[in-house]
């Protein structure tokens, strides 16, 4: 198979995925308080990949663990537990279009912080995604702006985290297997996870609560598809590409998100799909050579 086409596949098949994991949290929010929907996310994930660690824990392997670590914590880790608290508050709909910002933090954290070059045309795209952001946080869902600032902060510093992720990923991941990655990133987060769990009313919560068995489904499948096999995904993306250019499947994750939303009947206004036409224009300039 020709491998940009085979690139396309991976990024369509990613933004599928991605753009369907909010409406997911928001399931899984009916049970769960967001404290226990990210650190059940994230243990699930931890148990799916422990298998993988029979074939893939070398010794030679641990020279990477700073990269690892980084990789867990800031690509899966602390986002879990920021898109559950964002949707206390945003719909799913919107909380997908704000996530859109990713690509933007990846190009600003690649040049201050790791070397990455860029040119004016790039930054001129920041701008511009900025603005379009700014725009989507004062139209939120019923203008009410101090609510949208309150719970979109939540997605924008976990886009922040996502960005420093793929930066990570790109220097330190080029020579290391993305199964191999994933087992050390979901392990060292997974463990942590799983004691804090287990120290809340989590097994009460899926025993008594109306909707503890549905939620667990709906999470699980976040937490086994939406993050495991997703980022094994992605992380294979990243090698084949750059870290732009797998950032970038945020072109897609909004519109999914928004079809979503519209089936779940979220209030979706005209001014929403220009704000995102906004990002996405700065999401062009940014991930154009």
């Amino acid at each position: 198979m020709n491998a940009k086409f085979l690139n396309w596949i991976i990024l369509i098949s990613l933004a599928l995925v991605w753009g369907s994991s909010f409406i997911l949290i928001n399931r899984g929010l009916k049970a769960f308080p967001p404290d226990q929907l990210g650190a059940y996310r994230i243990f699930i994930a931890g148990i799916f990949m422990l298998p993988f660690a029979f074939f893939h824990f070398k010794k030679e392997h641990l020279k990477h663990w700073k990269g690892f670590l980084g990789m867990g914590l800031f690509g899966n880790f602390i986002p879990a537990f920021l898109f559950a608290k964002a949707e206390t508050g945003l719909s799913h709909a919107l909380t997908g279009m704000l996530n859109s910002l990713t690509p933007l933090f990846t190009l600003l954290l690649g040049v201050l912080f790791f070397g990455n070059k860029t040119k004016w045309i790039n930054v001129i795209g920041i701008l511009i995604g900025m603005l379009g952001a700014s725009a989507l946080l004062y139209i939120g869902e019923k203008n009410d702006l101090s609510k949208n600032l309150d719970y979109g902060i939540y997605v924008i510093i976990a886009t922040v985290s996502y960005g420093l992720s793929v930066n990570i990923i790109q220097k330190t991941m080029k020579n290391v297997n993305a199964i191999t990655a994933t087992t050390y990133a979901m392990i060292f987060i997974g463990i942590p996870a799983g004691i804090y769990l287990f120290t809340t009313n989590f097994i009460s919560k899926v025993t008594t609560h109306e909707y503890g068995i549905s939620s667990l489904a709906y999470t699980s499948i976040l937490g086994i598809l939406g993050t495991a096999v997703s980022v094994i995904v992605f992380n294979e993306l990243v090698k084949r590409t750059s870290g732009l250019y797998a950032s970038s499947v945020t072109y897609l994750i909004p519109i999914v998100a928004i079809f979503w939303g519209i089936t779940d009947e979220e209030s979706i206004l005209w001014l929403h799909f220009l704000c995102i036409g906004v990002i996405l224009t700065g999401i062009y300039l940014v991930t154009r050579k």
